[in-house]
């Protein structure tokens, strides 16, 4: 969409910057309503619980069980750089990863998170290490390297940016998920702001610099047409052994991005049991391990679903977008709040109403744009997610069921 090292790290630095905007939003917000669900409470207490139960909605069947699938498949495919599998056992490859993974979330979220906080470690560090490897080892004009400047023809039109801007923020999501385990976190109304702006600085400068790196060692034509870019970059650095290294790096880091989606997405479905919007049973918490057991369970075999059928493919690509539709009416949420005087959050984003009137913007922008790109497969994926609204009005408003507190960590 963008075939120039400009382009591309425009794209990166706007996506992240968009991202971080996204993230104070979704910090002003934790900080004043510290409750498990993350995204779903905040549309429940600034809209209606029926916005809520929409995201919920969309979430279970396919915006976050379907990228769980996704990584799932992505580590699978990995690992069969290092042992070849057909394609059965590709799937079951992934269906093990969910099902171990969340077998260790089931076993309480001190144990989840920690598992989090080591891959997570490791792969930030990893990520640095290839950073400056690939400026130390990759010789400037030398043959077949990249050129920094290189570009191919044509203007780059509004349009495709934005359609750029959409993938960049696909590869951002999952800030949003640092504030579902809200009750489980210590100290959450200084806790998630810190962890979200410091996480979406690393985050963003890893990507550029990654990028850099590519367009530095391949052509662009090459970086377009490759399906494994990272891999392909330390081929050309190291030859085979740099390939394996960093193929090794994917299955390390789809792994820990997978243990981070399965930590976090029954949190929500849980919050959604207790206010009587999904299976009363889904609410309850293990006595001994104090996680959402149930929900956990939900989650895995709805993603073992979708793994071994392939149908995340076309629900993720048809449903991804309507994510930022929820994020940009979170934004204005942000200013309505600031109007209401029961409204007392702990810590404050700056830039109100400027920052998230103008992040709303270009998320509708991008939204529309990607409708008018794609009008029949953007339809299928708004239709899926607003079909939750005769499911919510059938479902009619009930008593919570009482639930267990689950522990702070």
């Amino acid at each position: 969409m963008v075939p120039s090292l400009g382009g591309v790290t425009a794209v990166w630095i706007v996506a992240g910057v968009l991202t971080m905007a996204g993230a104070l939003v979704c910090a002003e917000l934790a900080s004043a309503f510290p409750q498990t669900g993350g995204v779903y409470v905040f549309l429940r207490e600034i809209y209606s619980p029926a916005l809520g139960f929409l995201w919920g909605w969309a979430m279970f069947w396919s915006m976050h069980t379907g990228i769980m699938a996704a990584i799932a498949t992505v580590f699978a495919r990995y690992a069969g750089y290092f042992i070849p599998m057909n394609d059965a056992a590709l799937r079951v490859t992934a269906v093990v990863a969910i099902v171990a993974l969340s077998a260790v979330n089931y076993l309480g979220v001190r144990f989840g998170s920690g598992v989090q906080t080591v891959f997570t470690a490791v792969k930030v560090a990893a990520v640095v290490l290839i950073i400056l490897a690939g400026w130390l080892l990759n010789e400037p004009g030398q043959e077949g390297t990249g050129q920094l400047v290189e570009s191919l023809p044509g203007d780059i039109t509004l349009s495709n940016f934005f359609l750029a801007i959409g993938a960049g923020l696909f590869a951002f999501g999952g800030w949003h998920m640092v504030t579902y385990t809200a009750e489980e976190t210590k100290d959450p109304e200084r806790t998630i702001p810190r962890s979200l702006v410091i996480g979406v600085l690393v985050v963003t400068a890893c990507y550029v610099g990654l990028n850099v790196v590519y367009l530095s060692v391949l052509s662009i034509g090459e970086v377009m047409s490759s399906t494994r870019v990272a891999a392909d970059t330390f081929d050309r650095l190291m030859g085979t052994s740099g390939g394996s290294l960093v193929s090794a790096l994917v299955m390390l880091s789809a792994f820990g991005a997978l243990n981070g989606v399965i930590l976090a997405g029954p949190r929500v479905y849980y919050q959604m049991a207790q206010d009587g919007l999904l299976f009363r049973w889904a609410a309850a918490v293990h006595p001994v391990y104090n996680t959402p057991g149930r929900a956990i369970l939900l989650q895995a075999a709805w993603g073992v679903v979708l793994v071994m059928t392939g149908t995340y493919r076309e629900l993720v690509g048809r449903v991804i977008y309507t994510e930022w539709i929820f994020f940009a009416l979170l934004a204005v949420g942000v200013v309505l709040l600031r109007r209401r005087a029961a409204y007392a959050p702990r810590w404050r984003m700056p830039g109100v109403p400027l920052v998230p009137i103008v992040f709303a913007v270009v998320s509708f922008a991008i939204v529309f744009n990607q409708i008018r790109v794609d009008p029949w497969n953007s339809a299928i994926g708004l239709a899926m997610v607003v079909i939750g609204l005769p499911i919510y009005w059938a479902w009619g408003r009930t008593v919570p069921a009482p639930g267990m507190e689950m522990t702070r960590t």
